[in-house]
């Protein structure tokens, strides 16, 4: 995708994306289904999602600036959020830990949804608004279980029942 990105073939990437995005829906349902799910599929599936977000930032600026530009400020507000996250388990635990909250989960199928539309459709500021703000909270949550753990863990499931087994 990085590939299609630099040759501005936004059509090609939005194709890639789309796929991309569904597969990573596939493998998480297929892992849970089967009882397959490892700490380093969790760990595995951690690096991808942060490669697929990161390109999709790059291509959202590169390509979809314009529809973007005037709603900067929720976008940048997340990524500002999504690095703090990223740079305060990597600074705690000494490497990224696959936490996979509900709610960033939520928040991976409402930015899917977002991106999909973007790069296939059009701009939807409701689904952007929607996604992004969803992708706040979910931040939010994981930087305060980051903080509440002791060692790393994977598939917590979310601030509840952190607290929950604290108590």
């Amino acid at each position: 995708m990085l590939y299609l990105i630099i040759e501005k073939n936004e059509f090609l990437f939005a194709l890639f994306i789309t796929f991309s995005l569904v597969t990573d829906i596939l493998d998480g349902l297929i892992a849970r289904v089967f009882n397959m799910q490892t700490q380093i599929g969790a760990k595995l599936d951690s690096w991808a999602d942060t490669g697929t977000y990161i390109l999709a930032f790059l291509a959202i600026y590169l390509f979809k600036w314009n529809e973007i530009k005037t709603h900067w400020f929720i976008l940048f507000l997340f990524f500002l959020l999504w690095i703090l996250s990223y740079a305060f388990v990597i600074i705690k635990f000494k490497g990224l830990i696959g936490l996979h909250t509900y709610f960033f989960k939520i928040t991976g199928y409402l930015q899917g949804a977002f991106i999909v539309c973007l790069f296939l459709f059009d701009f939807y500021a409701w689904l952007f608004y929607l996604s992004l703000s969803a992708g706040i909270l979910a931040c939010i949550e994981e930087i305060i279980i980051i903080s509440l753990l002791k060692t790393p863990a994977n598939n917590v499931k979310g601030l509840y029942w952190v607290l929950r087994k604290k108590s």
